[in-house]
């Protein structure tokens, strides 16, 4: 069984690594973000208070963060092990993890903020099936138009203001969550700059994954 927990500024490919590595592995991927879009889709009562404390531009609290992951883990349907993506993001969900939890190895993935910042302002949603797009790296076939034909938009939070703000909380909250990591469990960086098949050749070799 492996557990690891993976980190990154958005926009630094944590999100498509950890996929990578779940497929790889036989892994459960455990995003925060996609449960919380879950519960807001789905409409349950966790969802509805979620909705409310994002839409008034507040942060979820820690309290709820960590009974939405706990509660997660604590299905124990990850036979072979998980790969935690969203979580922790701050001291405190940190502390409240490793009093609970012990994992084999913590994957960061660095980039400059001027890269994470153009690849951001790059990212496209379709409006029709909801497939992701980025303009630098993983572009459609057709200009503006995802390959079901529907239309290509971009969030509304992947705006030059809001992208700076979600950086600058990134280094000067998460950051010091990497620091605390360091301190107690293995940490494997790897320059997210790279192509992405070069980033997952990195993270395998900092896991000291057999070759492929």
């Amino acid at each position: 069984m492996k557990k690891y927990v993976i980190m990154g500024v958005q926009g630094s490919g944590k999100g498509t690594q950890a996929k990578r590595l779940a497929a790889e592995l036989d892994l459960i991927h455990i995003s925060v973000g996609d449960l919380f879009r879950w519960h807001i889709q789905s409409r349950t009562r966790l969802g509805a208070k979620v909705k409310r404390i994002v839409s008034g531009g507040a942060l979820v609290p820690d309290e709820i963060v960590e009974q939405l992951v706990s509660e997660r883990l604590d299905q124990h349907d990850w036979n072979h092990g998980f790969i935690l993506d969203g979580f922790p993001r701050n001291e405190p969900q940190a502390q409240f993890f490793l009093e609970r939890y012990d994992v084999d190895a913590v994957i960061v993935i660095e980039v400059p903020d001027d890269v994470v910042y153009e690849r951001m302002l790059a990212r496209r949603l379709c409006s029709t099936c909801g497939r992701d797009y980025n303009l630098l790296s993983n572009p459609p076939a057709k200009k503006d138009a995802c390959d079901c034909g529907g239309k290509l938009v971009q969030r509304a939070d992947d705006q030059p203001g809001p992208i700076r703000d979600r950086i600058r909380d990134y280094r000067s909250v998460t950051q010091p969550v990497i620091d605390l990591f360091k301190k107690k469990e293995k940490v494997v960086v790897v320059d997210g700059t790279q192509p992405i098949d070069k980033v997952w050749d990195g993270i395998r070799q900092g896991l000291g994954l057999a070759k492929r």
